[in-house]
């Protein structure tokens, strides 16, 4: 009874699958998903894949006025094959059109034992944009107690349910499947900063850092604890095809057990971290209070994607001898050139975030500058195999146009290097 839909939205949901399922079987879809087996399971001269992450832009790639059910469980079926074919309609880029209906399980973790409120604030045309933390934490020693081990569970009836309605919904147009992650937050100077702030983090390390070490040990256990738990309870399902490790870098690969009749274990999963918070601190400084937390933390995981926003060159010596390190984060703040020499010869991916200011600063697409800024990436990475990941657009000026025109260029500049 929950989860009835009028029969005009049910019709309309299974004519967006079936178009789903139409792109998901073209020759195009299938060349995409090759060009990503090809780059993460180390075939030479690669041609790079290039996505545009659309959710920071909502704005103008996916207004209101697009969707048509009404009822929250058609608006939310509705938005999942939207976001699908609208990507293929209006941005083009390297995603490949997904031939499943992925759902994940009904989970409740309560990782810290402490909430943890968040206040939010909308930009002058009402979309959520900035926040900030109320953090638990005032004093590290004095409120460390505060913290508890993670206590997680997880509905295997309600998901199970709500798989049989997609299923009776969707399922002969596209299989209904269960998909995680590795669960378990191995961001942990985020789970810092959320609890104590960033300064405070900073101060800390200086004046109390053996408490910043007590710390540490407890979100990286914490994080191993929710992975183990995860595995233990049978819920880990494999991510090396269509899903990502993060942002939009996708998995798909072959050298990796592929169980589709069992649960997975984390040695099979791909993973994914990063220490944003970091960009502050020394080599010497990361390499005490980060890098031994952070090694322990991923090292259940089968490949590993690290890094966002933050510069890695600084801190390369460690971040080098993460356990089953595949891909790096090279965005703009980073040293590529030193990234790209250091990845010659290597079977790490060089992920590369171009400047997303080309988009969300100008009306208009400065197309030469584009052009070359993508063009001295393509040139710096010969013979390193590479992924460019445009993130972080929050507006396009409702030209979604711009966006298109920006992997076309790509492609241009990518063409140029790597021709069959």
């Amino acid at each position: 009874m929950e989860w009835q839909l009028p029969e005009h939205e049910r019709s309309y949901l299974r004519e967006l699958a079936r178009r789903q399922a139409e792109i998901a079987a073209l020759p195009l879809t299938a060349a995409r998903k090759q060009m990503w087996y090809d780059l993460n399971d180390n075939r030479p001269n690669t041609r790079p894949p290039i996505i545009v992450e659309t959710g920071t832009f909502d704005r103008d790639f996916f207004p209101e006025s697009v969707f048509r059910c009404t009822t929250p469980t058609g608006r939310s079926i509705e938005g999942q094959l939207l976001r699908n074919l609208r990507n293929h309609d209006l941005i083009g880029d390297d995603k490949v059109m997904p031939d499943t209906f992925d759902i994940g399980w009904k989970v409740e973790i309560d990782e810290l034992g402490v909430h943890i409120p968040i206040r939010r604030v909308q930009d002058a045309q009402g979309v959520p944009t900035g926040y900030e933390f109320s953090h638990p934490i005032k004093d590290l020693k004095r409120d460390f107690e505060l913290l508890k081990p993670a206590r997680c569970s997880v509905d295997r009836e309600g998901t199970l349910a709500w798989k049989a309605f997609l299923d009776n919904l969707l399922g002969d147009l596209l299989p209904v499947t269960i998909r995680t992650g590795v669960y378990g937050c191995a961001m942990l100077t985020h789970r810092v900063v959320e609890l104590m702030g960033m300064e405070a983090f900073f101060v800390a390390m200086y004046d109390q850092p053996d408490e910043v070490h007590r710390l540490m040990a407890y979100l990286r256990d914490n994080a191993l604890r929710m992975m183990r738990w995860a595995e233990s309870e049978g819920l880990l399902r494999a991510n090396t095809g269509n899903q990502v490790s993060f942002g939009s870098s996708f998995n798909f690969t072959n050298q990796m057990p592929q169980p589709e009749d069992r649960p997975a274990q984390l040695s099979e999963m791909w993973g994914c971290s990063n220490s944003q918070e970091s960009i502050g601190i020394s080599p010497e400084m990361y390499h005490e209070f980060c890098f031994p937390y952070y090694r322990d933390a991923c090292a259940p995981m089968g490949r590993l994607y690290y890094g966002c926003c933050e510069p890695i060159h600084p801190f390369w010596e460690d971040v080098r001898r993460l356990p089953n390190l595949k891909k790096v984060s090279v965005p703009r703040w980073c040293d590529q050139a030193f990234v790209a020499e250091a990845l010659q010869g290597s079977e790490i991916v060089f992920s590369r975030k171009p400047d997303p200011n080309f988009l969300s600063v100008d009306q208009t697409l400065d197309e030469p500058a584009w052009a070359a800024h993508i063009r001295e990436t393509v040139e710096l990475t010969r013979g390193v195999r590479t992924e460019f990941i445009v993130r972080d657009v929050y507006t396009v000026h409702g030209d979604v146009g711009n966006a298109r025109r920006a992997v076309e260029i790509a492609r241009r500049e990518i063409d140029r290097c790597y021709q069959p």
